[in-house]
């Protein structure tokens, strides 16, 4: 269970809520929706790591997450927080399987230019300044299932929109960010 409208269950998993409830797994997954009036959200554990693998070394893939945002508390998964970080330390830096510049394209210049997104993506004068100043050799996914929110190291500043959201590890306070749609 990442998050409820209660937070009664948030972290547990379905065993766990089923033993304290003394029900079976469906019983108490039936339970906890209806509890809940359907105000829930689950981590799913379905990847296989040589899939990813596979995935995201193929040319047209593109890297971004589809974690849900932490403003209703509870226990996101953590990829709301590590994806990118994840990518550049274990399949840049660690396992050699994307360069550098190839997964930072997959992660800027190729969804923006997919999603029609033409004000991003791309480092260029008349653009968005949206950049991340990371260093190639420390930077690490720090972000678990126990404590999803935790934030990645080896990221020393965060530019939305030309204006520092993130200095050495601390929020600014701006909030640069907007919707982005097609062109």
């Amino acid at each position: 269970m990442a998050s409820s409208s209660s937070h009664q269950y948030d972290g547990m998993n379905l065993d766990q809520i089923a033993t304290e409830r003394g029900t079976s797994p469906f019983q108490a997954l039936v339970a906890v929706l209806l509890q809940e009036r359907l105000q829930a959200s689950m981590t799913v554990f379905a990847m296989d790591e040589a899939d990813v693998a596979t995935a995201i070394s193929h040319p047209f893939s593109m890297i971004g997450s589809d974690g849900l945002p932490p403003g209703n508390d509870g226990k996101p998964h953590p990829r709301m927080f590590g994806t990118f970080p994840r990518i550049l330390a274990k399949y840049v830096r660690d396992t050699g399987l994307l360069s550098l510049p190839e997964a930072v394209r997959k992660m800027t210049g190729l969804p923006a230019e997919a999603f029609g997104i033409n004000d991003r993506g791309l480092i260029r004068q008349g653009l968005a300044a949206d950049l991340v100043l990371f260093d190639a050799e420390t930077i690490t996914d720090r972000a678990t299932y126990e404590q999803p929110q935790r934030p990645a190291d080896g990221i020393r500043m965060v530019v939305v929109n030309g204006r520092i959201a993130v200095e050495e590890g601390e929020y600014t306070g701006a909030r640069a960010g907007r919707r982005l749609t097609a062109a």
